[in-house]
This record gives structure tokens, sequence and C-alpha cells, in this order.
């Protein structure tokens, strides 16, 4: 049985946002550039106050997080990053990709709110949760650039017109700008979360080897050989993007895709 637990604004805000995404899938094609970038931005005014309104608890409840919400989250910075980057780059084409990522993303945490935060947990949390869903965010936007990039290279190839709009090198610029970011905040919030443990998540709650912990260090690694290759072998094409799905894919299964299990499959808590 479905149970809304999540804040009313919450639910408000999250079925607004999954409206706007339905509209813009259905009316995307007919509205002019002006008028889509400003769509975007009422998607993404929308989106996000649904995010907010997720991790802010109902008066006497304590605050609740999950797989859901962060990918809710997720979605909605990958969502700001296209917002922006489409007024610099008006000719990319991911419109379909990114309305049904983030009506699917927008509704999950209705049905799936996550757990009650652990009473020790520090108010830091949020600080180390924001760091590693902006990594999470920016290395999703790589992926999808990576894609644009093999789908380029492969009409390039057949002597067709590129589908995504930008020059193959704009493509690979921009998708290494967010790899080499989001490593960045990767970093930091793997630091934080090996020396701080204790004080963000209370000492019975610190640091555990667990798949998280484990799958986070191994995304990382991948992440270091994929810049080091590109910066010392001068890696490009398939190899570097290769590296970078399978960095990627640990990284979403190592919170994301363990809170799943243990939400969803198990019913435990971690």
């Amino acid at each position: 049985m479905i149970v809304f637990s999540a804040s009313t604004f919450s639910t408000v805000w999250g079925l607004l946002a999954a409206l706007a995404y339905a509209l813009g899938a259905l009316l995307g094609g007919r509205l002019s550039p002006q008028q889509s970038r400003n769509y975007l931005w009422v998607i993404s005014l929308f989106h996000g106050l649904s995010v907010l309104a997720s991790l802010i608890p109902e008066p006497d409840t304590p605050p609740r997080f999950g797989f859901a919400p962060a990918l809710s989250a997720t979605a909605w910075l990958v969502l700001m990053v296209y917002t922006l980057e489409h007024h610099w780059f008006p000719q990319m084409k991911t419109r379909w990709v990114l309305t049904s990522a983030g009506l699917a993303a927008v509704l999950l945490p209705l049905f799936f709110p996550g757990h009650d935060l652990h009473a020790s947990a520090s108010l830091w949390l949020p600080l180390h949760w924001a760091l590693g869903m902006a990594s999470y965010a920016l290395f999703a936007a790589a992926v999808v650039h990576a894609g644009l990039m093999n789908r380029a290279e492969r009409q390039i190839r057949m002597a067709e017109d590129d589908p995504s709009g930008l020059p193959l090198l704009t493509l690979e610029r921009l998708t290494f700008r967010f790899v080499h970011i989001g490593f960045f905040l990767l970093t930091a919030t793997l630091f934080a979360g090996l020396v701080f443990g204790e004080r963000l998540y209370g000492p019975d709650n610190a640091l555990r080897w667990d798949h998280k912990t484990v799958l986070s260090l191994m995304a990382w690694l991948t992440f270091a050989v994929l810049l080091w290759g590109r910066q010392a072998k001068g890696w490009r094409g398939p190899v570097a993007i290769r590296l970078l799905y399978l960095g990627s894919a640990m990284l979403l299964l190592a919170y994301v895709g363990s809170r799943f299990v243990l939400e969803v499959l198990l019913h435990r808590e971690l």
C-alpha cells in the first residue's frame, strides 16, 4: 500500500512540477526559443520548491531522507545546469531525456519519502549531502553530454547532420568541465565523510566500510584514473567515455542503489 507521508507542501509542489514536466513534453515543440527558456525556469522553480519542501520536516516530526529525495534533488540540479546552459547553447536538444527523467524523479519522493534521520545527526549533515548531490548532478550532466558526443560521432561517421546541435569539440569540453568540477566536489564530500563522519552522523553512525563507502571510493579512483589518463596520456573518445560511465554507475549505486535496496526491497533503515 502506498502512503503519501511527505509534507503537504512537498506533495503540492511535486505534483505541480510533474504537471509542468508533462506539459513541457507535450508543448515544448510549439514554443519559441524564448518561451522555451522561460518555461524551463518555471519547471526549475516548481521542482526546486518540491525538493526544498521535502527537506523541511513537519512540526513534531523528524526530518526524512532517502534514495528518492536524493534522486529528485540530483535531477533538479541537472535541470538547473541544462537551463543555464540552454541560454548559451539554445540549439542543444535534450528536452525529451530531461523531461522523462525529471518527471520520474519528482514523483518518486511522494511514494518513497525515505526514513527518519538519526537523532544524533549533525546540523552540518545537510551541507555534506548538498556536496554529494551536487557531485552526483555534475557527473550526471557529464554522462548526458557524453551520450550526445557518442551520437554526434556516429552521425559524423555516417556523414549526417549532428542531432545534438553542438560541435563535437564543444561537447567534449563541456563534458570534462563537468567531470573536473564533479570530481572536486566528490573529493570534498568523501573527505568530509571520512574525517568528520562521527560529527556528521553521530558516534553510532560514523564511518562504516559498507557498500556505500566502498563504491564511493571506487568511483573516486575511477574518475581520478580518467582525469590522469586524459592529462598524461591524452585519453579521448570511447576509452574516456567508458571510464566516465563506469565511475558514474558506481557512484549511483553507492548511495541511491544501496538505499533503494534497503528502503524498498528489504524495508530496513541504515
